[in-house]
């Protein structure tokens, strides 16, 4: 049925940068209030948020700031004994910018995955082939990115020494320290903005146009400067700071404004360059004239902004942003931003000193002249822009009228595709994609006719061009419920059976759909395309709207990509474990290792994001070894204490699929001298059937071992019970919807599995329980073990460890 495209979640800003923000508004009233002086108010105000920003910077850079892999972890203090009845503790999650995209919770509330399967990212299976030039552009893109972050890192820390020596230097150093610092950090974020990915040349034009903004703007800044500033003379290192920091902004300014649509990422860091390098001269400014104590403290504010903007800028550029061609900057923010500056300046001078200088007059009328030949070049522009609007209708008239006697939409190219779409706003734009029953390129009569069925079942008006081998796209100029029905009717008439000889042959259609709203086209047709890939994610034969959580799964799936790598060697995996219980008495008989991710930069990540990532970068098995290494080692320092507790680690089929699976297994239990009882191996049973043979092969390794196996995620349907049959395991694992009572009075499906599981000589382990009610149906059914938030939550080791106190006698 029809749907209305979702809308995407606002961005909120940082809990970390709320937080030193808010710090830092606070030490600035301290500051101007009188409490705290204002050099040490400025130098606190600024701390947090410039080494937030240097954090982030650096990890951006690359550089390494996790213990490397085999140091020693610290232990911590033990917590009261009753530290597993609140949440799991997690790491802290470090936002890398103010704008960080959110990351959905999982699913459920007790992530049972080790090193499982878990839900895919919304994205097609990556990687290219080798020698593909792409790949060595994106790693050229990612080298520039590092480069250009250790830069920025250094002019951010530059900075913030600035104003963090104010309360500790001697008031005559002041300004010459201040001198350096303005001429160090414009130095550094001078050589990083010119060394941004994406930075085109533009042409005569566009550098005429931009030259005479930032030289209205530029006059304009000077001149509010003069008026602002005290009667008398001038000292030089005023002049110097106030006519440079305004030629400064105004060129940063202008190349912010120029690049928000463009290039977001390049203009934040533009824009926190501007505001640092503005603040470090008004701090040059107020020295020189020896300004109060109390007034330093003006110069926190865009300091701490710059520096949080530059960190979020860079973070946004690291990420891989695409140039946005073709979309055109504001022109009201540059054509009338130099006036107001200037007459607000004049008004505030002449209602203080109620005349003007010579030189102040000077300054003032040159303000005029750039801004006329700004209102020019737009009337220009203007005219340029309404001439090939009226040219490109003229073209797409005739292009739809081409072909209107015989009712069939236009043979297009991508090109003219890309040239057609900023002439529908209002509209929609469908790509299609063509996939065989089995996966393979449809032959050329079958993609004859699947041409013939999409041209007949589209409009007189709209537009067909054809995107790739089997992708085709279409262009309509009606709203997005009209739209989406016609998605449906050519999903409907794609799928169809292709007539062949000696049968026929059908086509797995997917249809991404995206608004065009005006904007840059290859924006659209990325984003219809990114529709398309969630199509074929879903299962194909669909129709899937654009909307921006896709483009936050894109970047946060960078994230992992760009952090994973080297995650083991830098120390970054932990495990917290869950412990087991036997019903009857509580007492605590084992535990589930639960693997996250400590990301620096990401936070704590779970298996059901981190493990998809893995599989596809081709480390599935490094962290899964680690998992089982870790696990061995910490029943060895469970052992030294006295308590004979057994360990769970989940595994996929695909990790057991390894030939040396068992051999490794052996090896690390000898390595840390743990009895191969005190082992187990859980694969889950939704991913066992593509690989039953395989992976009862592998159990039954593991038992001869002496090692005990279990199926987790056990369903309780038929196949479910078939296989149960077949696999060689110890402990069956079922969640909490099989306590529930059955429908009309039925008894709930648990009696059923635990009646089973002793007749097959298994044990049943009740996973997920989250109430007193479930552990009681648990307990009833004959159940003997059960695991959930009810009885005991994740935790890590030491705080396991202060829960087994109040069980002196478990497992001992």
């Amino acid at each position: 049925m029809p749907v209305t495209p979702p809308a995407g979640p606002r961005r909120w800003p940082a809990p970390s940068d709320l937080a030193v923000s808010l710090a830092g508004a606070l030490f600035v009233l301290a500051g101007i209030a009188g409490p705290v002086p204002g050099p040490a108010a400025a130098a606190l105000a600024v701390a947090g948020g410039c080494a937030l920003a240097c954090v982030r910077l650096a990890w951006l850079a690359g550089v390494p700031q996790a213990p490397s892999a085999g140091a020693a972890p610290q232990r911590r203090t033990p917590p009261t004994p009753r530290a597993l009845s609140g949440p799991e503790p997690v790491a802290p999650a470090p936002t890398p910018h103010a704008g960080a995209a959110p990351v959905r919770p999982a699913p459920s509330p007790t992530p049972r995955v080790g090193t499982g399967p878990g839900r895919r990212a919304v994205d097609e299976p990556p990687g290219r082939p080798v020698g593909d030039p792409t790949t060595g552009r994106q790693a050229r893109r990612v080298a520039l990115s590092r480069r250009v972050a250790a830069i920025l890192d250094a002019a951010v820390l530059v900075a913030g020494l600035t104003i963090a020596v104010l309360p500790l230097s001697d008031p005559a150093h002041r300004l010459p320290v201040a001198l350096a610092g303005l001429g160090l950090a414009g130095a550094l974020h001078v050589t990083a903005l010119l060394r941004l990915p994406g930075r085109s040349r533009l042409p005569g034009r566009e550098r005429l146009r931009r030259s005479v903004d930032v030289l209205a703007l530029g006059v304009s800044l000077v001149f509010a400067g003069w008026m602002l500033l005290p009667t008398g003379p001038v000292p030089p290192a005023a002049l110097v700071a106030s006519v440079g920091g305004a030629v400064a902004l105004a060129v940063l300014t202008m190349a912010a404004l120029a690049e928000r649509h463009r290039r977001p990422g390049a203009a934040r860091c533009h824009a926190g360059a501007g505001l640092t390098l503005g603040g470090l001269a008004l701090l040059v400014v107020l020295l020189a004239y020896a300004a109060p104590d109390r007034a330093l403290s003006a110069v926190a504010p865009p300091v701490l902004a710059g520096a949080l903007l530059t960190a979020a800028g860079a973070r946004r550029t690291s990420a891989g942003e695409r140039p946005r061609h073709g979309t055109a900057p504001a022109a009201w923010p540059r054509l009338t931003a130099p006036a107001g500056i200037a007459a607000v300046a004049a008004g505030v001078h002449l209602g203080t000193a109620r005349e003007f200088s010579p030189v102040a007059m000077a300054l003032g009328l040159s303000v005029i002249p750039p801004i006329m030949v700004g209102e020019l070049l737009a009337a220009a522009d203007q005219r340029r822009r309404v001439e090939r609007l009226v040219a490109s209708e003229a073209w797409l008239r005739r292009l739809v009228g081409a072909d209107g006697e015989t009712g069939q939409p236009p043979p297009l190219t991508r090109a003219e595709l890309v040239r057609a779409l900023p002439l529908r706003s209002g509209g929609a734009l469908l790509v299609v994609d063509l996939h065989g029953d089995d996966a393979a390129t449809p032959d050329a009569p079958v993609l004859a006719e699947a041409r013939r069925r999409l041209r007949g079942g589209c409009g007189p008006h709209d537009l067909v061009a054809r995107i790739g081998d089997t992708e085709y796209a279409v262009l309509t100029d009606v709203g997005p419920v009209p739209a989406y029905a016609l998605g449906i009717r050519l999903l409907a008439a794609l799928a169809e059976p292709y007539p062949r000889p000696g049968g026929v042959t059908r086509l797995r259609v997917s249809v991404g759909l995206a608004e065009t709203t005006g904007g840059d086209p290859e924006d659209v047709l990325r984003q219809a395309d990114l529709a398309r890939r969630r199509a074929v994610q879903l299962g194909r034969d669909r129709v899937e709207w654009y909307d921006a959580y896709l483009e936050e799964q894109l970047v946060r799936r960078l994230d992992l990509e760009r952090e994973l790598p080297g995650a083991v060697a830098r120390g970054e995996l932990d495990l917290v474990y869950q412990p087991v219980v036997a019903l009857a008495d509580r007492m605590p008989v084992g535990t589930e290792a639960l693997l996250r991710w400590r990301s620096p930069v990401l936070g704590t990540v779970l298996p059901a994001e981190l493990l998809p990532v893995a599989t596809d970068l081709d480390l599935l098995g490094e962290v899964g070894w680690w998992v089982v290494d870790r696990a061995c080692r910490q029943l060895a320092a469970w052992s030294e204490g006295g308590r004979e507790l057994w360990m769970a680690v989940n595994v996929t089929p695909r990790e057991l699929a390894a030939k040396d699976f068992v051999a490794r297994t052996a090896t690390a239990l000898a390595a840390y001298d743990v009895p191969p009882e005190r082992l187990v191996v859980e694969v889950a049973e939704p991913a066992v059937g593509a690989e039953l043979s395989t992976v009862v092969a592998r159990l039954a390794g593991l038992r001869s071992l002496g090692v005990r196996t279990a199926l987790d995620d056990f369903r309780a349907e038929h196949a479910s019970l078939a296989q149960l049959r077949r696999l060689p395991i110890d402990l069956l694992k079922v969640g909490p919807h099989l306590v529930a009572p059955g429908v009309d009075g039925q008894r709930p499906l648990i009696d059923v599995v635990a009646n089973l599981g002793d007749r097959l000589g298994v044990e049943v382990v009740v996973e997920g329980l989250e109430s007193d009610g479930q552990v009681a149906g648990a307990r009833r059914a004959g159940c003997r073990y059960g695991q959930g938030f009810a009885l005991a939550r994740p935790a890590t080791a030491e705080r396991v460890e202060a829960w087994f106190e109040e069980f002196p006698s478990a497992a001992r």
